[in-house]
């Protein structure tokens, strides 16, 4: 049975607020479900092989990953992912520090957006035997400034500081980054230092990565045995 329009208008006045309302029900009920499905989680990068220079360009929003797939050959495998609590693109298979260095200027000069440039052991080289506890000196926590920060995942083992200490020839400091410890192996304004430093500790086997140090805060200059 229809209802002309005049025959609508006749209706008792809360008859037609209810059925108004159980419209409005009905409609605000589809828009959530819609935004729900079209919600896409972003995964956890995954790490780098053994022997592998992992590049992983900062991207955030859907501009940045756009403006980066332009600059990009065809063919490049890539992928967006989380990297801590950054939104990164990842791009992997380089088998030398020069290459991913090479990208990353590239990416850098033609679109603009920094990169972390990480690796992996290529062995299972183990710390030395000697338990010690890591001790820190001048806490003075501070933001690094501009530059490059070469950092290395102790894994929770305060005795590779030594080991560390031996790969770069000097002192090590203790740093956060991502909201996660880190051995500071270096702080420096010179990109090429920052990637020789990184090329001896991933020859001695250490898992290091280089980072933008300004998102590096510097909790201990020195860390002893």
């Amino acid at each position: 049975m229809y209802l002309s329009l005049k025959q609508f208008h006749q209706l008792p006045k809360i008859l037609v607020n209810g059925f108004l309302l159980s419209m409005l029900g009905v409609i605000s009920s589809v828009n959530p479900v819609t935004a729900q499905t079209n919600k896409k989680p972003i995964p956890v990068c995954q790490a780098p092989n053994p022997g592998e220079y992992l590049l992983l360009v900062i991207s955030p929003n859907k501009n940045n990953q756009e403006q980066l797939r332009r600059v990009l050959p065809a063919k490049t495998q890539s992928v967006v992912c989380t990297y801590l609590k950054d939104t990164v693109t990842r791009i992997g298979g380089f088998r030398k520090i020069e290459d991913a260095n090479r990208w990353a200027r590239y990416v850098k000069d033609s679109a603009g957006l920094s990169a972390i440039i990480s690796t992996q052991p290529t062995g299972n080289t183990r710390p030395n035997n000697t338990r010690a506890q890591a001790e820190n000196t001048a806490y003075k926590p501070r933001q690094l400034g501009n530059g490059f920060a070469v950092l290395v995942d102790y894994l929770k083992r305060p005795e590779m500081v030594k080991d560390v200490q031996s790969a770069v020839g000097g002192d090590v400091g203790f740093a956060s980054y991502g909201q996660r410890p880190y051995l500071l192996a270096a702080y420096t304004t010179n990109q090429k230092d920052a990637y020789q430093t990184l090329q001896k500790l991933s020859d001695r086997g250490f898992f290091a990565l280089i980072v933008d140090s300004r998102k590096v805060v510097l909790l201990r200059s020195i860390v002893s045995l």
